[in-house]
């Protein structure tokens, strides 16, 4: 199945709505440190309700960790200064989706890293905020588990 990875998130309840998404879509969740929250704090665990125990996370104490984890497996970042749209690519199991903190999104040098068409956009109304980071990774996980079938 997919992976989520959180590139230094900083917001509890979004991490905590993120474990309830992949543990009800089979993705695996990837926390890149540092982390702007203890995995314990009581927002995260709320967000997250019982779904902790039925979700396989990971925690990478740096980017280049987890990308060594990637590295027989195609990464899509997700920015709002993307140019791809988000259902262009062909999605196959076990791709990856990275999304920035919430505040400040991805840094531009580790997007510059990334070929053009897989820095993918969700479309929106306006260029000077952007959706919801739990919203943006169910969006991106269903678009990419319908391309395959919902297997």
């Amino acid at each position: 199945m997919f992976s989520i990875i959180l590139y230094e998130p900083e917001i509890p309840p979004n991490t905590g709505n993120i474990i309830r998404l992949c543990a009800n879509t089979g993705a695996t969740l990837h926390l890149i440190e540092p982390l702007g929250f203890v995995l314990d704090d009581k927002n995260l665990r709320r967000a997250g309700l019982d779904y902790h125990s039925l979700t396989n996370i990971h925690i990478h104490p740096d980017y280049a960790s987890c990308l060594a984890h990637f590295a027989h497996c195609r990464i899509f970042a997700l920015s709002a200064k993307g140019t791809t749209l988000y259902t262009s690519p062909q999605f196959v199991a076990n791709d990856a989706f990275l999304f920035g903190p919430e505040t400040r999104g991805l840094p531009k040098d580790l997007l510059q890293t990334f070929p053009k068409d897989q820095v993918l956009r969700l479309p929106q109304q306006t260029t000077d905020r952007s959706l919801n980071l739990s919203n943006t990774a169910a969006i991106m996980v269903y678009e990419a588990w319908r391309q395959i079938g919902f297997i």
